[in-house]
């Protein structure tokens, strides 16, 4: 009910308010001529404008003064100055016009008393006045009917931000704020803004008091490894957790209600992220053309959004899902401020007749190659088409570069390329491997390899499989207690990419500082507890959420590795390494890539597992060959 009534728009709750005036009006008039005149009194027909006269001459007069303007339960002393101002006014107005017409009362020999004038004034001010202070103290955080219908929230962090966000809670119709908690012993157990501040320890104790709905973290500085460790403290609370944005994040506009957000798997990354060099960004992308494969991707639409703030003449969009490319180009032309020239292109990396055509139709300059079939399972239901897209898709891109001249060609490869167990990592590998190869041959164009784990939130992670599981219930499937893997957000995946292509001589392969590897039992575990739920298992029956452990999909493996060998140089980045790994034997290598491309067109499925670890020694297949096609064969 109060939310409806708060939530009603501008101009009907303005027309509630000046009905409300006009009606006061009236009988404020009503009750200053019994006031003086020590009875009930009723002006008689002949005087009834006096009384009905005053919302005509007061209501222009309180629009004049903007006393419609204020939003009333923020009102302040300011717009209650105006108010007085506007009554005063009209009071005065109001005593001149009748003194003017002479107007009597009956029984009485003279006009209107002069303190009927002051009596009226007297009481439109506590009216007019008191009235809008009265809605303050109703709505705000200081009246009942503040609470009515709020989520007792608690904010951790009595810092500045935390003041601000208290600030803003106190307009809010969604939150009531009933403590700051802070680590500070100095400043536990005083009160700010009439709100206490109370130690961690007391935390639990006082959400079950005041039944809090949620811990709003109001600590934009603090550094990943505070950022964890509080949550999980929280995250022992079955409570809500939400978060305002970096102190980056916050420099770039002001704090609003708006800006806080789930708490979300991201916060609770050990390694803290590395301001970029702002040169390399800019090297490879700032006044040239350049071109995206796979642009409608998790890592490809991100190497887009990026690009674009770093001003390039040109940039081209190659995607093979229209959806994909639709949905990207929509957004860019969005974002771009700058009316760079974005170009969507249809068409598939081992189109070497058209890729030719657009890279020298267009200029390009640069190019980003991010189009592979990444999910290993599915790979490895597809054997014969993971060859033709990462393997020869790649190598058709490369060899189109190589004869337009294109200047930097960088492949986002993977860590399942090293030691791979699967199709998917040995496909890229082999990848890998043609780039290092062609980079020894003669010619202008410059080729990097970077490597690096899983992605958060990427198409086909582990991420948004957990979020839907978790939200439809349970139970989150794991596959190994013991899983381990890599992780890194997407904006700071590609952002290293861009600097390590512009760092690289030829042929290099340079690796990503992935921090600590995430066990995906406490990734799942996590998860469930900063959704506000319980692990269901043998040491809580009464849980919400089950683990479930489904055993090893095919191709996968228990942990992912970044080096093939042992050393690593270090560059201008303290996140990006490069890797001392030996050149293969182009010719040898030649002969392998003409067999399994003859192979994947014959799709002789055991054939193409014969070459994938003969050109990749290290393949060490965890699987039988699961190719759906090839299956169905040997049943026939």
């Amino acid at each position: 009910m109060i939310k409806a009534v708060l939530n009603l728009s501008r101009n009907t709750k303005q027309a509630i308010l000046i009905l409300f005036d006009s009606i006061a009006l009236v009988v404020i008039l009503l009750g200053s001529f019994s006031i003086r005149l020590g009875y009930l009194y009723f002006p008689e027909s002949s005087l009834i404008w006096i009384l009905f006269g005053a919302p005509v001459l007061a209501i222009p007069i309180f629009v004049r003064f903007g006393l419609y303007l204020s939003v009333t339960r923020y009102i302040g002393f300011i717009a209650l100055w105006r108010v007085a101002q506007a009554v005063t006014l009209y009071a005065l107005l109001w005593g001149l016009i009748c003194f003017m017409t002479g107007t009597n009362l009956p029984y009485l020999s003279v006009g209107i008393p002069r303190s009927i004038i002051l009596i009226n004034w007297m009481l439109s001010l506590i009216v007019i006045g008191g009235s809008r202070i009265f809605a303050r103290f109703l709505f705000t955080n200081g009246g009942f009917l503040s609470k009515f219908g709020k989520n007792n929230v608690i904010i951790y962090g009595a810092g500045s931000a935390g003041r601000q966000l208290s600030s803003l809670l106190e307009q809010s119709v969604e939150y009531n704020h009933v403590a700051f908690v802070d680590d500070n012993p100095l400043i536990q157990g005083i009160n700010i803004n009439s709100t206490p501040v109370i130690s961690p320890n007391k935390l639990s104790s006082l959400v079950k008091e005041k039944e809090v709905n949620q811990v709003l973290l109001a600590l934009p500085s603090i550094s990943r490894k505070q950022r964890n460790e509080i949550i999980e403290r929280l995250s022992q609370l079955r409570i809500q957790v939400r978060s305002l944005p970096s102190v980056l994040e916050l420099a770039q506009g002001k704090v609003k209600i708006d800006d806080l957000r789930e708490v979300d798997i991201k916060d609770l990354l050990g390694r803290e992220p590395v301001a970029p060099n702002e040169k390399l960004l800019k090297i490879q992308i700032s006044d040239k053309i350049v071109m995206v494969t796979g642009a409608g991707g998790s890592i490809g639409s991100e190497l887009c959004r990026q690009i674009v703030f770093l001003k390039p003449k040109r940039l081209v969009l190659f995607e093979i899902s229209e959806s994909s490319l639709y949905i990207i180009e929509r957004e860019l032309e969005e974002i771009d401020i700058l009316g760079i020239d974005i170009l969507p292109i249809l068409g598939s990396v081992r189109d070497r007749q058209r890729l030719e055509k657009i890279c020298r139709h267009f200029g390009v300059q640069t190019i980003y190659h991010a189009a592979a079939y990444k999910h290993v399972p599915l790979v490895e239901y597809n054997n014969s088409e993971a060859v033709l897209n990462n393997t020869f898709g790649t190598k058709t891109v490369a060899e189109v570069a190589i004869a337009t001249k294109v200047e930097c060609f960088v492949l986002v490869s993977t860590d399942k390329a090293v030691r791979p167990t699967n199709t998917m990592g040995a496909t890229k590998r082999v990848a890998e491997l043609v780039l290092q190869a062609l980079s020894l041959q003669k010619h202008s164009t410059c080729f990097t390899m970077v490597r690096f784990g899983n992605v958060l939130d990427s198409s086909g992670s582990v991420i948004p499989l957990f979020k839907k599981q978790i939200k439809e219930g349970g139970p989150v499937t794991v596959t190994d207690i013991n899983m381990v893997r890599y992780f890194m957000t997407i904006p700071e995946a590609v952002e290293l990419v861009i600097q390590a292509g512009s760092m690289s001589k030829g042929g290099d392969i340079f690796v990503l500082d992935m921090g600590e590897p995430v066990r995906i039992h406490d990734l799942a575990k996590k998860m469930i507890q900063l959704s506000n739920l319980h692990v269901l298992d043998e040491n809580n029956p009464d849980g919400d959420i089950e683990i479930k452990y489904i055993g090893l999909r095919p191709g996968e493996k228990l942990y992912e590795e970044l080096l093939v060998g042992d050393h690593t140089i270090e560059t201008d980045n303290p996140l990006i390494m490069r890797a001392e790994e030996i050149m293969p034997d182009f010719a040898k290598l030649k002969t392998i890539l003409d067999q399994l491309k003859e192979a994947t067109k014959n799709s002789n499925q055991q054939e193409i597992r014969d070459l994938l670890i003969e050109a990749v020694p290290d393949f060490k297949p965890q699987c039988d060959i699961s190719d759906l096609l090839f299956d169905k064969e040997k049943r026939l």
